[in-house]
């Protein structure tokens, strides 16, 4: 592949983040291993992880920076280290130590307990967090030593397995929603079980359609050939989660320039929003439909 072809590249690579990493320094290795090759392509990643978990993570190389916001809605799954009966103030290894018990339960209840835990449910998220309130990050209060009360968010639990239970720590399978502080479950699993938890591992296996049988190491990303890497790269309508609507080449200019046209022209009247993709499978727009007069807006536009 020529420098050239390489300034053009635009899609997913599927990154195993390292321990130690934050997800925006992950993003960035990946970047400079390209820019070492002379490719300088814009980049960002879909869904934070935090720097001492380890997994999938979604780098979005070139255009495809333009779809990252529709990853952060997708669900998730990890595996998740568990070590009872030490409780920290951010719920996890990184955190202070504000509690110590013993843990007296058996393997029988740890998995009753975790069972009952399954389905929609409200979390109140964790003090370290990157979330607002009163226009301050939550972690930068809990920096202060500040506590303010949380509005609790709704969730879903739709996969909770304790793989291995050597006392103790345990090892749980989680597939949830999008927005699940898995810190915070782990911590409220610790709190039923009368002993407090905190979590001391992490690793994210799944994030949307994204596993971590499609993900590359950053020192992988480093040595394979750019033509490999490209093959590698997950194409953008595979990602969006939007219905795909096919269009032909002679409207490329139409949809290239936002030309705004009635959803029946794309045969797409019964859909509020959608992707257009040529006659090759490219990705050339994501569009919504005005709900008064039925014409398609374009909220992304892609030069394939």
């Amino acid at each position: 592949m020529d420098q050239r072809a390489a300034l053009s590249l635009s899609g997913i690579l599927v990154l195993d983040k390292r321990v130690g990493r934050s997800s925006a320094q992950a993003a960035d290795d990946v970047k400079k291993s390209f820019w070492d090759r002379g490719a300088d392509l814009r980049t960002g990643h879909g869904g934070t992880l935090d720097p001492f978990a380890t997994g999938v993570l979604a780098v979005c190389l070139g255009q495809a920076t333009k779809v990252a916001g529709y990853l952060l809605a997708d669900d998730k799954a990890y595996d998740a280290e568990v070590y009872f009966g030490i409780e920290t103030d951010t719920f996890d290894r990184t955190g202070l130590i504000t509690g110590m018990r013993p843990a007296t339960f058996d393997e029988a209840t740890l998995r009753a307990t975790v069972a009952a835990r399954l389905g929609e449910q409200e979390q109140i998220p964790p003090m370290f967090s990157a979330i607002k309130q009163g226009g301050a990050r939550l972690y930068t209060l809990a920096r202060r030593h500040e506590e303010v009360e949380r509005v609790a968010r709704k969730i879903r639990i739709d996969t909770y397995d304790v793989i291995s239970f050597t006392p103790p720590r345990a090892v749980l399978r989680i597939a949830c929603s999008k927005g699940t502080y898995i810190r915070s479950l782990v911590a409220d699993l610790g709190t039923a079980l009368g002993c407090g938890a905190h979590l001391s591992e992490l690793r994210r296996t799944r994030s949307g359609i994204l596993t971590i049988d499609q993900a590359l190491t950053i020192d992988q990303i480093r040595t394979l050939p750019l033509a490999e890497l490209a093959a590698r790269m997950v194409p953008l309508p595979t990602v969006t989660g939007l219905p795909s609507i096919t269009f032909p080449m002679d409207m490329v200019a139409q949809v290239q320039n936002g030309v705004q046209v009635k959803a029946t022209v794309f045969g797409a009247d019964h859909l509020e929003r959608f992707q257009l993709i040529d006659e090759h499978g490219a990705l050339h727009a994501i569009v919504h439909v005005d709900p008064v007069d039925r014409r398609v807006v374009y909220d992304r536009v892609f030069r394939p």
